[in-house]
């Protein structure tokens, strides 16, 4: 994966919403750290989501989420 194709997936990342549970419509970026926890002991879902809220719980685990807001579309 080259940089720009990093770069896109991470503003695809900043962009995409929670499409189910609780937080339904929330940007993931939103979701709190709790809940991706919650979702690392359980087992995150199959898929491009799940990878996606895999990647956000790393980005929050490490205290990353400011380089992530940025790429939010207004």
């Amino acid at each position: 994966m080259n940089t720009q194709d990093s770069r896109e997936e991470l503003v695809k990342l900043a962009n995409t919403r929670m499409p189910f549970g609780k937080f339904k419509g929330h940007l993931l970026i939103q979701l709190p750290e709790y809940y991706l926890v919650w979702y690392r002991g359980k087992g995150f879902p199959e898929g491009k989501i799940g990878q996606q809220l895999q990647l956000m719980y790393e980005i929050k685990a490490n205290g990353l989420e400011d380089l992530i807001y940025p790429l939010v579309k207004k």
